[in-house]
């Protein structure tokens, strides 16, 4: 089967930071899914990996963490598809990825697809909707107020592939007002697009930002993108007792100013349940079926942004690079082979 890869980690500019490779069909067993995949997205976990994983001696490591595709073969224990069902899903970060034509999955983080859209809307949205939900509704919690706290919900970050998706989760699925972030004119319009009540610069100090506002201190704040450069305002603009979900790699933070408004501080990591085999790991899969839901009776849209493309190495090396840059909008995709 047709597959992308690489060797040895690299910068994208490097001819060989991914290749075009030729690999055996894996074999579905358990619970595992044999999936034909038709589309795939780009997330900022495929780079970092690209750039800091290196896979065992002689072996080559197939990115990919969204796909869009259909079923060809299940293992003898799979329940809930079969073949010739079209399903969406955003896979393990321990287990080969969707940058080939073949990929075998977990029954138990996999979605059916949702029927209005194309495989390449699809699969812009598992992860970073997994990523979302979990943050907001299992992480902070923003169906239980903050007493006090002005209801409302601020997503530092909110025209990239995530925050796109918490903005709609967010107004669809609860009454706060969401307060976006995003610094450029076209990134500032997608977010209104998408449903922010209001949309702030996050290159001025966000607490001004906020006063500004004059709905109060939101107790409540999603952080998609560079965490470090933004905790100090983020402090200062939280209602006591607030809770903070964070998403990125920031090398170290300090907590401790946290201290003094009772503040609590949440990681999301949306491959725990699959890495660990936590007892909830069909939360996943429920949860894919919910948006598949949503997006079905028109609540929430894809977050498809650019398509780049048949899936090979050169156009993936491009997604790499735009992913790169912490200017893409909404999603990126691939779609077919």
């Amino acid at each position: 089967m047709r597959a992308i890869g690489y060797r040895e980690p690299q910068p994208i500019s490097s001819e060989t930071s991914l290749i075009d490779l030729d690999l055996p069909v894996p074999v579905a067993t358990g619970r595992d899914l044999l999936v034909e995949v038709k589309a795939v997205s780009v997330n900022p976990v495929d780079t970092k990996v690209r750039r800091n994983a290196r896979p065992a001696e002689g072996e080559v490591r197939v990115l990919g963490w969204d796909a869009a595709g259909v079923v060809k073969a299940v293992g003898p224990e799979v329940k809930a598809f079969k073949p010739g069902d079209a399903v969406f899903y955003a896979g393990a970060i321990d287990r080969p990825g969707s940058n080939a034509e073949f990929q075998l999955i977990d029954e138990r983080i996999v979605g059916a697809k949702p029927a209005s859209l194309s495989f390449a809307e699809a699969a812009a949205l598992p992860l970073t909707a997994i990523t979302a939900w979990e943050a907001l509704f299992d992480r902070i919690r923003i169906a239980d107020a903050v007493p006090g706290a002005a209801k409302a919900l601020l997503i530092v970050g909110g025209a990239g592939g995530v925050g796109s998706i918490a903005i709609q989760l967010a107004r669809q699925l609860t009454d706060l007002t969401v307060i976006a972030t995003a610094s450029r004119p076209e990134t500032q319009a997608w977010a209104r697009e998408l449903g922010a009540h209001h949309v702030i610069d996050h290159g001025k100090p966000l607490a001004a930002e906020v006063e500004a506002l004059r709905i109060g201190a939101p107790g409540l704040v999603f952080v998609t993108t560079h965490t470090l450069d933004h905790l100090p305002e983020i402090i200062k603009l939280i209602a006591p007792q607030g809770r903070i979900a964070v998403i990125d790699d920031a090398p170290a933070l300090d907590v401790m100013p946290l201290k003094g408004k009772s503040l609590s501080l949440h990681w999301e990591m949306m491959f725990a349940r699959s890495l660990h085999q936590t007892a909830d790991m069909q939360a996943q899969g429920d949860l894919l079926s919910e948006v598949s839901r949503l997006v079905d009776a028109g609540k929430i849209r894809t977050t498809l942004s650019e398509t780049f493309g048949t899936i090979n190495a050169g156009n993936l090396k491009r997604a790499h690079a735009l992913i790169e840059t912490n200017r893409a909008k909404g999603k990126i995709v691939l779609e077919g082979f």
